[in-house]
């Protein structure tokens, strides 16, 4: 058995979160899509200019890039979470924190691996940006604002971008050596 399977289901038993799918695959296989900025420059979030972990305080897509591909292997994970219906959006809130929360159990139990998971990072409750981050090691990236295109890390990593009606499923990457 693979020893990141034991960190996952270790972390997923603590956090009480379980993963739907897991994947480790080489980082040469990720799709990094510029446009994706574009989303985040039209602030739809409204995390635009207000977080480390989103434009423009993470950086330009080619430092993300390059910080990224440093690493040879990327550890992918999922988690589904069943909603009401698809404009449960008090759902779809639950179930981000619920991955967010397995995201920082797993990043602890592989040492600090650097974590880019969905949105902008949920360490502190408000990011102090623009003055330095208090807690850089603990800091999360947001998977859109590195430009990594999630429908083509589903299918590089053979996992299901979409689970069926009425679930919203979240993606993570962690950074291997």
């Amino acid at each position: 058995m693979d020893n990141n399977y034991l960190h996952i289901c270790e972390a997923a038993e603590t956090s009480g979160v379980p993963v739907h799918q897991w994947a480790q695959i080489e980082s040469s296989a990720l799709s990094f899509v510029p446009q994706l900025l574009d989303y985040c420059k039209a602030n739809a979030c409204g995390k635009y200019n207000k977080s480390w972990a989103c434009p423009p305080g993470c950086g330009t897509i080619e430092e993300q890039r390059e910080k990224i591909l440093r690493y040879n292997k990327i550890l992918v994970f999922t988690t589904k979470h069943q909603l009401e219906d698809s404009f449960d959006h008090e759902g779809m809130a639950r179930g981000r924190e619920q991955h967010t929360s397995l995201a920082v159990e797993l990043r602890k139990r592989l040492d600090g691996a650097p974590v880019y998971s969905a949105g902008a990072c949920p360490i502190c409750s408000v990011c102090a940006f623009p003055a330095p981050c208090p807690f850089p090691e603990k800091k999360i990236g947001s998977i859109e604002a590195a430009g990594i295109d999630v429908t083509e890390l589903s299918k590089a990593a053979s996992v299901t971008y979409n689970n069926g009606p009425n679930t919203v499923t979240y993606f993570s990457i962690i950074m291997l050596d």
